[in-house]
């Protein structure tokens, strides 16, 4: 009998919906996998003196056997539906708190600060070392809030930059993946016109390869069909409105020069193509994977036509990372308010992915 999942979860600021969203959820992820979080117990402390939470939890202690590979306080969760009188537990989880120094006193809902930002970042840390280490087969992370980080002291942009550190990954992209629309992003934060002036063909067709190799190798589909955004409204209109499409078509051609070298049946890459119809043309079936040239040519097709089922995915690491699409809500945290269902798309997400990379031929 095969043994069950085994999922890690980072709880993100403990000051923001990653705890409610997490309690909403962990009845459901029970029913499928094994779920060791971690992050500040204080984030589930403050919730205690909200009203209207659906549900009860305490904590109780974790064997020896249980606490074994994790560093930091050690516990077990067990969640409760609210006045049930049953006392019937709904999940009960393994949860490590890598900064129990952390108490509610010092943290507010709803507002990021140097404490929280300590909280979530050393959380990053304890779990992506445990996946790397085969503590869990995957790391879902819950929002973190980069001021927050800051505060803290740590210099930096985020989570994808901080995995990758973390890991000694070469390379790295983002990319966010939905039942009709599966997205890369070649550049993430950095200025419109910084795209446009440090815009080169070698550097487009790595991160056409290389993403496509990634999509092939997590999900098995050797029939994989890419398609590049182009830069210009029209693909510049044969020059009429830039001239960039030409060194896009040169980084299609690098592209498929360097798959080619890696499989005899490589993938055919379409484009460069108007964003303004591909994004349509792609979410009705007829290209498995776009890459986009920056940040929001992406990330609006996405957000407007899967709101609530895409999830972001990182490239390029030694595990599987996932995560919503969406952050903190500060203004949200503590109302129980906050819609589960993109966290819960991007744990099945992380659970399918390290599922056929558990049974793909080594």
């Amino acid at each position: 009998m095969s043994r069950r999942p085994r999922l890690a979860i980072s709880l993100g600021d403990p000051c923001g919906i990653g705890p409610e969203l997490l309690l909403r959820s962990l009845q459901q992820l029970h029913a499928s996998c094994e779920v060791v979080v971690v992050g500040s117990r204080a984030g589930l402390d403050l919730l205690e003196t909200q009203p209207g939470a659906p549900l009860e939890w305490q904590w109780t202690e974790a064997s020896g056997t249980d606490s074994g590979p994790l560093p930091g306080a050690v516990s077990r969760l067990q969640v409760t539906a609210t006045g049930s009188g049953s006392g019937k537990v709904l999940a009960e989880v393994l949860w490590s708190d890598p900064t129990p120094g952390i108490e509610r006193s010092q943290l507010k809902l709803g507002v990021g600060s140097a404490a929280s930002g300590r909280a979530t970042v050393e959380a990053i840390r304890v779990a992506a070392r445990l996946t790397m280490a085969g503590g869990a087969d995957a790391l879902v992370t819950l929002p973190m809030a980069k001021s927050a980080a800051h505060l803290a002291g740590y210099d930096l942009p985020g989570h994808t930059e901080f995995l990758q550190a973390l890991s000694g990954a070469p390379k790295v992209r983002m990319a966010f993946v939905s039942p009709r629309l599966n997205v890369v992003l070649h550049t993430v934060h950095q200025s419109l016109r910084s795209v446009v002036e440090s815009l080169e063909a070698e550097a487009v067709a790595d991160t056409l390869a290389f993403s496509a190799a990634e999509f092939i190798r997590l999900t098995g589909n050797l029939r994989l069909r890419v398609a590049l955004c182009a830069l210009n409204p029209h693909a510049g209109e044969q020059g009429a409105f830039g001239g960039e499409e030409g060194l896009l078509v040169e980084a299609i051609r690098l592209a498929g020069a360097s798959l080619a070298r890696l499989a005899p049946a490589a993938p055919q890459i379409a484009g460069p193509l108007p964003a303004d119809s591909l994004f349509h043309r792609a979410a009705s079936g007829e290209f498995d994977l776009v890459v986009a040239l920056y940040h929001d040519q992406g990330l609006i097709p996405v957000k407007v036509l899967e709101p609530t089922r895409a999830v972001n995915l990182t490239l390029g690491l030694p595990f599987i990372r996932t995560s919503p699409d969406h952050g903190t809500a500060f203004d949200k945290a503590g109302r129980w308010i906050a819609d589960p269902r993109n966290f819960l798309e991007a744990a099945a997400l992380a659970l399918r992915l390290a599922s056929h990379s558990r049974l793909a031929p080594s």
